[in-house]
């Protein structure tokens, strides 16, 4: 959906439609630990896990389900007319508050926080959001995710 910046700033404080569900699936985990090389046991070894962890089994590295943040974002989040690109600025805050066990469900909520000027082409948008596993009563994660829209032509 392409919005004016100024409906974008009429959602301010109003959450957005969560962003389909996504597997977190071993393959998933094991294949985020050979790329990131962080092949700790309790991500990597199944059995290891049951036995070792009070996990009950294997669970997602924190950066792999703040990685898939990106994808439920661009399912989600509206575009601005006349942007020609958006570039990660970071986050504010990040605190991973539940584990992802293998095989569970995760999605995606945001709701934006602000909306900044910076210059005449570009504006700092921060977004409130949190990664909800299926079924559990605490979100994997959540934080303050800042992102930097740049436009082809001033904006006023």
């Amino acid at each position: 959906m392409n919005v004016t910046l100024d409906q974008l700033k009429q959602t301010i404080g109003a959450e957005l439609q969560p962003s389909s569900w996504i597997t977190v699936d071993q393959e998933m985990i094991s294949n985020f630990g050979h790329l990131t090389m962080d092949t700790q046991f309790i991500h990597m070894d199944p059995e290891r896990a049951v036995v070792e962890t009070p996990f009950g089994g294997t669970i997602a590295h924190g950066f792999l389900s703040l990685s898939l943040a990106s994808k439920m974002a661009m399912e989600v989040l509206p575009r601005l007319l006349g942007q020609s690109m958006g570039v990660n600025y970071g986050f504010d805050k990040i605190r991973f508050l539940s584990p992802v066990a293998s095989g569970k469900r995760i999605r995606g909520w945001f709701m934006l926080s602000s909306v900044t000027p910076k210059g005449k082409e570009r504006v700092l948008l921060s977004h409130h959001f949190k990664i909800e596993i299926e079924g559990a009563e605490t979100p994997a994660l959540i934080g303050d995710w800042l992102t930097l829209i740049y436009f082809e032509e001033a904006i006023s």
